[in-house]
């Protein structure tokens, strides 16, 4: 992806410039380090539009929601947990909240009174002093790369957050480096963007996840570091699959830190190619640290071909074009892919790629070339609110001919929906999916953790129905759970045959 470089002008009433707007870059001062706390007139800058965009359906307004400890989710902004046994988890005392999500990648977390809250899809925590609307979006680091110099280096995110500054006391910024190596000789501090110029600002305090700041002012800010020893990151593992058709297999795997502005580069990276690619869904986390310039090798069993296999790791924040390693096999087959560190031939991340994951998405509808009628169709519905569209759809369905309602479920969207349902899910199991009160029995015998539990209901479920398990079905089951969040999965389950 390239972006130009460049910050949008700030306005007094927060208003965001079009993403494709380029301005003139501010220059990076150095030499007015500010520190937090001090007073500043409120600006603001962003990449895309939003205040006058119609929001989507709501998930939640700020409830609490139910954690598990693996997210599969296939949102395009999903925080990707790290696990590791130097960062221990912290901000247990922080309220979990979900955003609304608005277009163009822009939440608004609504605060009804003076708390501390963190961010369920973007790890940003804000510490606020009364009743707040607060507006944010995950930005690029490659439009602002000439404003890092060295020894200055990404940290994580970057993120344009717009509100009332005097209602935000400070917000805790996720960052993807694990301290547990050279934390005492570390430095973090924040770059701080403004149509004025960009400054280096002080940090308040910093954990094994978050770098907090006090607010002087809004606009695009984000965690740099300065450090005397190696970095170590949290990596990903991304994959993508060349959709086509070739009986032969293809795909993108990118090495990332997990950083949500990269992974948001990628993606959009991806979305622009002149290739159409699916996003496989393999657990991204490494399970072991990334260092700037160690090398990695790609290993696939059966062998592909692979180009190129060794890899020197480095940040590609920055950089507007992301790297990335081909993998290529001539007959569609099962096969593990495995990054593996090359010095001490240690195991850093694999995944086990399955025809399932990918055969489904091949033979949906929607990647072939649309006629020029259908084309017109979309584009008269996309002007559309979305809950009329979603309503025009659904009488589609029910007036189609059948084909589209005996697409089957896949195990993707099972669990997608099983993050979803909340803590009455044995009560939907029995009511709704008629189960036995011995299917579930079977289930909770395994201890494995919630989420599973929830998707092995469904593929209970699913088994029990055999042909029966469409979209259509389980909207039918399910369309009185009283839970926005699992309304519009089943929505996009629709939508999607």
């Amino acid at each position: 992806m390239s972006r130009g470089a460049g910050v949008a002008e700030s306005s007094d009433d927060h208003s965001a410039s079009s993403e494709e707007k380029d301005c003139p870059s501010p220059n990076l001062d150095t030499s007015k380090d500010s520190k937090s706390g001090e007073d500043s007139s409120s600006e603001s800058s962003s990449e895309s539009e939003s205040d006058n965009e119609t929001p989507k359906p709501e998930k939640t307004n700020g409830e609490l929601r139910e954690s598990s400890t693996e997210d599969a989710s296939n949102q395009e902004f999903n925080e990707i947990q790290s696990h590791c046994e130097h960062c221990n988890a912290e901000n247990k005392h922080n309220e979990l909240v979900t955003p609304r999500l608005l277009s163009r990648g822009q939440f608004l977390l609504k605060v009804d009174t003076e708390g501390t809250y963190q961010c369920m899809e973007t790890g940003l925590i804000f510490e606020v002093n009364r009743k707040v609307d607060i507006k944010y979006c995950v930005l690029s680091w490659s439009k602002y790369a000439d404003l890092v110099v060295k020894p200055w280096v990404v940290g994580g995110p970057l993120f344009d957050v717009k509100c009332d500054p005097t209602c935000l006391t400070s917000i805790h910024f996720p960052h993807s480096l694990c301290l547990g190596h050279c934390d005492a000789n570390m430095t973090f501090k924040v770059l701080h963007v403004k149509s004025t110029g960009a400054s280096l600002e002080y940090t308040v305090d910093h954990s094994a996840t978050h770098v907090k700041w006090h607010v002087s002012s809004l606009s695009p800010v984000g965690p740099v570091i300065q450090s005397e020893e190696t970095v170590f990151h949290h990596g990903a593992v991304i994959l993508y699959k060349a959709i086509d058709h070739n009986p032969s297999l293809s795909f993108r795997v990118y090495i990332a830190t997990n950083n949500e502005s990269f992974i948001k580069d990628i993606s959009k990276s991806v979305k622009h190619s002149s290739k159409k690619f699916m996003k496989i869904d393999k657990p991204p986390v490494c399970q072991k640290l990334l260092q700037n310039g160690k090398k990695y090798r790609l290993i696939s069993d059966p062998e592909a071909e692979i180009t190129p296999e060794e890899i020197e790791f480095v940040d590609g924040s920055l950089l507007k074009l992301k790297s990335y390693s081909e993998v290529y096999l001539e007959q569609p087959v099962e096969f593990k892919l495995l990054l593996v560190e090359m010095d001490s031939e240690e195991i850093v991340w694999k995944a086990k790629l399955r025809e399932c994951d990918w055969v489904q998405h091949d033979q949906n509808p929607n990647i072939s070339k649309s006629s020029t009628s259908g084309n017109r169709r979309r584009k008269m519905s996309s002007s559309l609110p979305d809950e009329v569209v979603y309503d025009k759809r659904m009488k589609q369905i029910g007036t189609s001919d059948g084909v589209k309602t005996k697409t089957l479920l896949t195990d993707t969207q099972l669990i997608n929906l099983a993050e979803k349902l909340g803590k009455e899910w044995v009560k939907i199991a029995i009511a709704n999916l008629k189960l036995k009160i011995s299917d579930i029995d079977a289930i909770l015998e395994k201890k494995e953790d919630v989420t599973i539990n929830k998707f092995r209901m469904l593929k209970k479920w699913q088994e029990k129905e055999q042909s029966n398990a469409t979209a259509q079905n389980l909207w039918n089951c399910l369309k009185n759970i009283n839970s926005v969040e699992v309304q519009d999965v089943l929505k996009g389950f629709l939508q999607e045959t």
